[in-house]
């Protein structure tokens, strides 16, 4: 059966990085410390294999020889560490369903904090320092792979390396089933049990429980089968002293992808050693990625980009898009000068104006025309005009008195109309009238 090139691995490898590190905002400020040690595990690992597999990817050079040091620790810093954030959610929501108190002090809180850390950062690191006991050489680099770690085939690597993500697996799969338990027997009381954590609700209770499952149910059968391929493979080395297994310490092995594919279950441990934290990386946004919290960090962090870029984005209300209020589309908010409209009102006739040829009978029908203008005042106008908004050279002059009477005012032309000599409206009429007479 053929693999995947290369490339797809890199791909791959990069999105489940991107996608670990996408949730890890809310749910720090959240303190959720399980959660936020398996995304960081998981992210750094799969940024990790990404950058060997584009450095190594058509050659086994030494480049990087420091690189190398710090990658292949943290790899096997790695392959405990997601087992142990596995621990520490499934104790947690042990502890959420068992406990007796429904609230818990600031010192409790704290408590569970520093016992997260210590078991999903503490464990790794432990676990990096005891893996040099083993380490037969500095590191190997395979082709397309990248650095990897070397351990010493002898039976304490198996105590000292490989059988803890199996350890820890058993001991987190006991919590998980210790929380269904309690959840059967306190079903009743599970939302008030709840109501102690207020960022834990029972949709994510419950997409927790299943990650944690998902984990446990993944991490015991993988590291059985790894420890099967490890006593398979190679024979294992009798421990003659610490001289003899890190003889030749500072060597490298290179292996050519033609060489470790040549070999079925050496192809088939490298692959599954890095394709495994990819898969962690899907599954944990499937179960985060696309939840209620999710979804509104999304249209929050949308809205925000979309505000310095200058989109408009109009109004986004309960996950919804509308057009936006009258109020954000006015300019009244603007400082400046003010604007005056004159409001122009037409008067309709009646029709016994229309028929006189009299232009005051029309008149009769409109009070408004007989109504005195009042002249334009500053006080009394729908807006002022201040000193401040004014020009420079407007500004000064406002400081200096004025007198109205040096105004000249234009002089108004006569009237040439007369009203005499405006042709008279005839209106149609029956050429002869009958009148009473007649009948």
């Amino acid at each position: 059966m053929s693999e995947a090139p290369n490339w797809f691995f890199s791909a791959c490898a990069f999105i489940g990085f991107v996608l670990c590190a996408i949730p890890l905002p809310w749910h720090l400020e959240a303190w959720n410390t399980g959660t936020c040690l398996y995304m960081i595990w998981t992210g750094l690992q799969c940024l990790n294999l990404f950058i060997n597999s584009v450095i190594w990817n058509s050659n086994v050079l030494n480049v990087a020889p420091v690189w190398c040091d710090i990658s292949s620790k943290f790899m096997i810093g790695a392959t405990v560490a997601l087992p142990a954030a596995s621990l520490c959610i499934n104790r947690r929501l042990y502890h959420i369903v068992s406990v007796d108190a429904v609230t818990k002090t600031r010192a409790e809180k704290r408590r569970d904090v520093l016992g997260d850390l210590a078991i999903g950062l503490g464990i790794p690191i432990l676990e990096m320092i005891l893996h040099y006991i083993v380490q037969g050489h500095r590191f190997n680099i395979f082709e397309e792979i990248g650095c990897y770690p070397a351990t010493y085939n002898t039976p304490p690597a198996y105590a000292l390396v490989w059988c803890w993500p199996v350890a820890i697996g058993v001991v987190s799969a006991v919590y998980c089933l210790c929380t269904i338990r309690e959840l059967a027997l306190r079903r009743a009381q599970f939302k008030e049990l709840l109501s102690a954590n207020r960022n834990m609700s029972s949709s994510r209770y419950f997409r927790l429980m299943g990650l944690a499952a998902i984990e446990v149910l993944g991490t015991i059968p993988i590291g059985a089968y790894i420890i099967y391929l490890n006593v398979t493979i190679s024979p294992i080395q009798p421990w003659i002293s610490w001289v003899d297994t890190h003889y030749d310490f500072s060597r490298v092995a290179q292996y050519p992808s033609v060489v470790w594919h040549a070999d079925h279950q050496t192809a088939v441990s490298l692959q599954m050693s890095r394709y495994l934290f990819v898969a962690c990386a899907f599954i944990f946004f499937s179960f985060f990625g696309f939840a209620d919290e999710a979804r509104r960090n999304y249209r929050l962090a949308y809205t925000s980009f979309a505000k310095k870029v200058g989109i408009s984005t109009g109004t986004m209300s309960s996950g919804t898009w509308g057009t936006g209020s009258k109020q954000d589309m006015s300019y009244n908010s603007r400082p400046g000068m003010p604007v005056f409209i004159t409001q122009r009102t037409d008067t309709k006739r009646d029709s016994f104006a229309s028929f006189s040829t009299n232009l005051s009978i029309g008149d009769l029908g409109n009070p408004n025309l007989h109504e005195k203008k009042q002249p334009y005042s500053v006080a009394t106008s729908g807006g002022s005009i201040s000193k401040d908004s004014l020009p420079t050279a407007a500004a000064a002059a406002a400081d200096v008195p004025m007198d109205f009477n040096d105004i000249t005012l234009p002089a108004f032309p006569e009237l040439t109309l007369d009203v005499n000599t405006v042709p008279r409206h005839i209106p149609d009429a029956p050429s002869s009238r009958r009148s009473s007479l007649d009948v």
